[in-house]
């Protein structure tokens, strides 16, 4: 066995010795990966199909003291880090060239405490995972609308999707955590331990050390709700995203209305003429009772003349799975993000324009109704900030082809330009990919500083900086 090449954190490369690889290895449980092994290859691929790049290690963590092992490792060493939960997000944080691995998705446990309303979660779960195990009590906490989404990277970053409005961020509903900092040691934080620590991983994304396990709030949801599709010819996007807007500003917390502006899958439920052609779609969903649903949905039909629609009650963790084929692991992808406090009939130009520029048939752009529970928690409780976004757009390139990089990039990124001068300033990071690092400071805006004592305290070599960085008080002085 020859000795590895790894990237240090000077970003200069070194090298280890087999024996000290071999003798690293046995202090994890699933054993270490290197370039050599047969299931190299599968491990180091990520969600984005854009991403390839090959870690030195990849470390297959199955519990807590594998990870405090893995981290002294790479302290000791100055070894680049990076860490993958889900591996879903859009950057691809999760492996890095040269670095070491720290690969948490086998750590997939979930255990319901129904009486409690809580579920304690592993690192490496994903929302499929969760919604199975909650859903069986009737309960659930919000979380994102993709089940093979990550939960610690979403989490992390803040977390939203179909309960925000009722329940808050996934961040919000956190009660507790173990994570393991920059020195190998293992904290268990919560509002009354280590209270600071706690505050900085509820938004702060994993710049802090790795977490290991969550604990969260449940509530009753489901296990049926009314949910489905609206889709309106494109030609009727401007009437019926304003009546979208006009509806959303008085729709109770319990009813989540998201729009999207895309080429039509071939859906059973429309035409087949219109497949492949521009539309505009209304997701929602509502967890309350199903006749409420029902009537509200209603008036969603009457913004136009719908193309189609499949409206009606069904499981929640079903409804959680129903964009999965338009989310699937591999394809390329390129998003640019926007929050927002109003949908302006500006933006809604400005949207509708770049809609009718598509470069594929995988592109969109879609709209997040947030507001409500969300905005309910004061801007500085919790690391995360844009609690006055009531919207948030993402700019969804995605396709197959590299030849067609350039051509969709240049696209997201026009949108982005003319969406702008509407939007708030701010950013959710987990939608920010690797060419964003000049956004982070405004997407913490006020809490960027103490965010940045934080690091200082305890991570002051900035050992976790594959991720959306926050760079320590120290080095941001001297940078």
């Amino acid at each position: 066995m020859q000795s590895l090449t790894y990237r240090t954190l000077d970003g200069e490369l070194a090298s280890l010795p087999p024996e000290r690889v071999e003798a690293f290895s046995q202090q994890i449980r699933g054993g270490v990966l290197t370039a050599a092994d047969s299931e190299y290859e599968p491990a180091r691929r990520v969600w984005n199909g854009m991403v390839d790049r090959h870690p030195a290690l990849i470390a297959r963590c199955l519990g807590t003291q594998d990870v405090r092992h893995a981290v002294d490792f790479a302290r000791q060493h100055r070894m680049l880090l990076s860490v993958r939960g889900g591996g879903h997000h859009i950057a691809g944080n999760a492996i890095a060239d040269g670095a070491l691995t720290i690969d948490l998705s086998s750590m997939r446990h979930v255990r319901v405490d129904p009486e409690q309303r809580t579920a304690r979660v592993g690192a490496g779960a994903l929302l499929g995972d969760i919604d199975h195990e909650t859903q069986a009590f009737g309960l659930a906490t919000p979380l994102g609308i993709n089940s093979t989404t990550g939960v610690a990277g979403l989490c992390l970053g803040g977390g939203f999707g179909w309960l925000t409005r009722r329940y808050g961020l996934t961040a919000d509903n956190l009660i507790s955590a173990d994570i393991v900092t920059a020195d190998g040691e293992l904290h268990v934080v919560s509002a009354t331990r280590e209270p600071e620590l706690f505050w900085a991983i509820r938004g702060g994304g994993g710049n802090f050390g790795v977490v290991t396990s969550f604990e969260f709030q449940l509530h009753p949801v489901g296990p049926e709700v009314f949910a489905g599709l609206v889709v309106y010819p494109f030609a009727q996007a401007r009437q019926v995203l304003q009546a979208w807007r006009d509806f959303a500003a008085t729709a109770p917390r319990d009813f989540s209305v998201w729009t999207v502006l895309r080429q039509a899958p071939p859906l059973p439920f429309l035409p087949e003429s219109v497949h492949g052609k521009e539309v505009v779609v209304f997701a929602l969903l509502h967890h309350g009772d199903i006749a409420t649903g029902e009537r509200l949905a209603t008036e969603l039909l009457g913004f136009g003349d719908p193309l189609g629609s499949m409206l009606g009650p069904q499981p929640y963790a079903g409804f959680q799975t129903a964009f999965d084929p338009l989310l699937t692991p591999g394809a390329r992808n390129y998003w640019k993000s926007h929050n927002f406090i109003e949908v302006s009939d500006e933006l809604i130009d400005a949207v509708i324009q770049g809609a009718s520029t598509l470069p594929g048939p995988e592109c969109e752009t879609f709209i997040a109704q947030l507001g409500g529970a969300m905005g309910d928690v004061d801007e500085t409780a919790t690391a995360y900030a844009g609690r006055n976004a009531n919207f948030v757009m993402n700019v969804h390139g995605r396709w197959q082809d590299p030849g067609q990089d350039d051509t969709v990039r240049d696209w997201a990124r026009q949108v982005f330009r003319d969406t702008a001068p509407f939007a708030t300033g701010g950013g959710y990071v987990n939608f920010f990919t690797e060419d964003e690092d000049g956004r982070v400071d405004s997407a913490y805006a006020q809490n960027y500083l103490r965010l940045q004592q934080l690091k200082q305290q305890y991570d002051p070599d900035n050992l976790f900086r594959v991720n959306q960085n926050i760079a320590p008080m120290r080095l941001a002085r001297s940078a």
